[in-house]
């Protein structure tokens, strides 16, 4: 088993065209073609990691944050970021990281945190806009099923909780081919009239390559008319945070000492308890403090998250209560998410989970 085919599965499962325009998620060190012996999952890559994986025999750290954030102009060892780097390098270990794209997909951290808190119905808290497009392609109408079929196998078509979606108006095709063409309907040089189906289907610009393929695929024509936009609307499984119900209210102080346990953190830091009981729960691992807006516009009775400044807090304004339940824990699960999935789909290598500690917090009780 290649790296390359690793990879490439993780990137069907959160494509890298969906992290934020500040993130590094993808390969950070490593052959594409080299062959796996072992996966090790981690939140973190840092030194400590590194070495869990030389003692595990593991070629691949697959991790949530990525070790290089910003540009590196020397790699000098300097920097726990230089050298951890370095010593990846020095022991062919491919260092992959699976970030905000993880973030903002259905099914994703924000989903894994809210599995773990018994919610029900999540939803995406803050929709991503710009990540969907529409193909409007002309055929002839009796091939209007198996062009449509070969776009919906491509991933055209699904909208929300609905697939196989399209629509389609009739109409005359004219076209006169030239000497050089090679008409499949008519004859070179001769003007021709085709009843003919308009198709529009929506679909992720990322599959924009899969979708055309699948499009020239299931299409008889040797020129194919048809052309792309780009919409404008919001995708409604890719985006940040995350929003549901409890199966039943609880008392506010039972509902957090719920997340305590349920997600194993140390210490709480919370705003007035203004809702007497909890049954909207809005939520974003790690920095989520930009959704805020999202989770009053939702009438969340509260917000957990992570990184709150002191400042900060005076935003839930009486409308609502923040958690900051810490950055690390917040998403410390997200290592089982990421395993489970490849454990879904591989199992001709082994995958850890890190046993490294990687949270640079401690805490004094």
């Amino acid at each position: 088993m290649r790296l390359a085919d690793l990879t490439n599965f993780l990137e069907s499962w959160a494509p890298l065209s969906y992290q934020e325009s500040y993130d590094n998620a993808g390969l950070i060190t490593g052959n594409p073609n080299d062959e796996i012996t072992g996966v090790l999952v981690s939140l973190d890559c840092i030194e400590n990691v590194i070495q869990e994986a030389i003692e595990k025999k593991c070629n691949v750290i697959i991790a949530h944050h990525p070790i290089v954030f910003k540009g590196l102009k020397k790699i000098t060892g300097k920097t726990y970021v230089e050298r951890t780097i370095i010593q990846a390098i020095k022991n062919d270990i491919a260092i992959y990281a699976i970030h905000t794209n993880l973030d903002n997909i259905k099914g994703g951290v924000n989903f894994k945190i809210a599995e773990k808190l018994g919610l029900q119905n999540p939803r995406i808290l803050a929709e991503k806009t710009d990540q969907l497009m529409k193909l409007t392609v002309f055929v002839p109408t009796p091939q209007t099923g198996p062009l449509l079929d070969a776009l919906y196998a491509a991933g055209a078509g699904d909208i929300g909780n609905y697939s196989n979606c399209s629509f389609r108006t009739e109409g005359k095709g004219t076209f006169k081919a030239n000497q050089q063409a090679d008409p499949t309907i008519g004859k070179r040089g001769t003007y021709e009239e085709v009843n003919e189906n308009r198709i529009e289907v929506i679909f992720p610009a990322h599959l924009k390559n899969k979708v055309l393929d699948g499009m020239r695929e299931g299409h008889i024509y040797e020129e194919i008319a048809y052309y792309l936009s780009v919409l404008e609307n919001p995708l409604q499984t890719v985006g940040s945070g995350i929003f549901g119900e409890l199966e039943q209210e609880l008392e506010t102080m039972k509902f957090l000492q719920k997340v305590k346990e349920n997600l194993k953190v140390s210490v709480i830091k919370y705003t007035d308890p203004i809702k007497s009981k909890i049954k909207k729960v809005a939520v974003c691992g790690g920095a989520g403090g930009f959704l805020l807006p999202n989770a009053i516009g939702q009438k969340a009775d509260i917000f957990i998250t992570a990184d709150y400044k002191y400042h900060e807090y005076f935003d839930a304004d009486g409308k609502i209560i923040i958690a900051d339940i810490g950055h690390y824990e917040s998403e410390q699960f997200t290592k089982e998410l990421i395993r489970d999935e490849i454990l879904k789909k591989f199992t001709t290598f082994a995958t850890y989970l890190s046993e490294a500690k990687t949270n640079p917090i401690n805490y004094l009780f």
